[in-house]
C-alpha cells in the first residue's frame, strides 16, 4: 500500500498521468491501475477522470493529506533503522533562495565531516517553491527568508541576517562614496533577480518605501548572470552583504551599503514541523544550530 501512496502523492504533484508516470520511472498503465487498486482499498474515487487528469475529488484531497503523513513517517522508520545498523548516512535534499546558495557549504562541509556517509543534492528555487517542495517531501530541509512573507507550519532555524549593496563598478555615479540611499539606487542601469524571487520583492518594497520604482533593464533567476552584467561595467545589482563577500570582489568593483533604511532580513532553515524528525533532518538541525552564532558573527 505504501508504494501506492506514493504513486498517489505524485499524481497529486504532477497534476498528469504520463507526468507522473515518467517522474516514478513506470509506465502510465502501472500507474493507473495502482491508483484504482488503492481505491478499491479505499473504497472511495480519489480523481476526478475524463479524457485526462482533471483533479481530486473530496475524498482524494483528505486521502492525500494521510497519505503524505504515513509516507513520511515509513520514511522516517526506515532512515533510523538504517542510522541503527550502519549510523546516520543517506542524501539530503536542500533547497536554497539563490542569495543563500553562496553559504550552503558552511553548512553541509561541516556536517559531512561528522557524517562520511551521507550525501547532499542541492537545489536553487523561490521562496514559495521550497514551501511547496517542503509539503511534498520533495526536500528535506529549505534554506530561506523567515521574516518577510509567512512560512505556514515549518521549524525555523535562524542563520543571519542578509544587509544590502549598491553593487557597481569603478568610475560609476555612486563607485567612490561610502553610502547610498535606496532613492539614489534606483537612478542606476540595475539588473536584478526576477519578480517571482522574494529578494527582488523585498528590493522593491524598501525602494517603494523610498519612493521610487525598480525599473531594472536586465532581470535574471541566476546570481551569474547578474555577477557578469556587473562585471561589464554597464549596470549596477543590489545584492546582499554576505553574498558579494563570497564572491570576492575586487577592483575594479565596489561594493556600497545602501541607507535609509539600513535593511536586514532574516534567513534561515526550514523543515517541515512533523514528529518524529527523519535522523538526517534532526542532525541537520542541530549542525545549524551549532553554526548559526558562527555565522550571524560573520555577518
Amino acid at each position: 500500500m505504501i508504494d501506492r501512496l506514493e504513486y498517489f502523492i505524485a499524481l497529486a504533484r504532477a497534476q498528469h498521468f504520463g507526468k507522473a508516470a515518467d517522474e516514478l520511472g513506470i509506465t502510465q498503465p502501472t500507474l493507473s491501475a495502482a491508483i484504482r487498486q488503492l481505491e478499491d482499498q479505499l473504497g472511495v474515487m480519489l480523481v476526478v477522470r475524463g479524457s485526462r487528469f482533471k483533479g481530486l475529488t473530496p475524498e482524494g484531497e483528505q486521502v492525500l493529506v494521510w497519505a503524505r503523513r504515513i509516507v513520511g513517517d515509513v520514511r522516517t522508520m526506515r532512515e533510523e533503522m538504517r542510522a541503527a545498523r550502519q549510523g546516520l548516512s543517506g542524501r539530503l535534499r536542500i533547497a536554497a533562495i539563490p542569495t543563500a546558495l553562496a553559504m550552503v557549504p558552511r553548512l553541509t562541509t561541516p556536517f559531512r565531516e561528522k557524517h562520511p556517509g551521507v550525501t547532499f543534492s542541492v537545489l536553487s528555487r523561490t521562496s514559495i517553491e521550497i514551501l511547496s517542495l517542503l509539503g511534498n517531501f520533495d526536500i528535506d530541509i529549505g534554506i530561506t527568508y523567515l521574516d518577510n512573507e509567512p512560512l505556514g507550519r515549518v521549524v525555523a532555524v535562524p542563520l543571519y541576517e542578509e544587509r544590502y549593496q549598491l553593487i557597481t563598478a569603478a568610475g560609476t555615479p555612486f563607485a567612490d562614496r561610502v553610502s547610498v540611499t535606496w532613492a539614489e539606487v534606483a537612478s542606476q542601469p540595475l539588473c536584478l533577480l526576477t519578480p517571482d524571487m522574494q529578494n527582488r520583492r523585498i528590493i522593491d518594497q524598501h525602494l517603494a518605501e523610498a519612493g521610487v520604482a525598480a525599473r531594472p533593464t536586465l532581470v535574471s533567476n541566476s546570481m551569474i548572470v547578474l555577477f557578469s552584467h556587473i562585471r561589464t561595467g554597464k549596470w549596477s545589482s543590489i545584492m546582499p552583504l554576505n553574498l558579494a563577500e563570497t564572491f570576492g570582489f575586487a577592483e575594479p568593483i565596489r561594493a556600497i551599503p545602501i541607507v535609509q533604511p539600513d535593511a536586514r532580513h532574516l534567513v534561515g532553515i526550514v523543515a517541515a514541523e512533523r514528529e518524529p524528525r527523519t535522523p538526517l533532518v534532526a542532525a541537520f538541525l542541530d549542525e545549524a544550530m551549532a553554526q548559526a552564532g558562527d555565522l550571524q558573527r560573520k555577518r
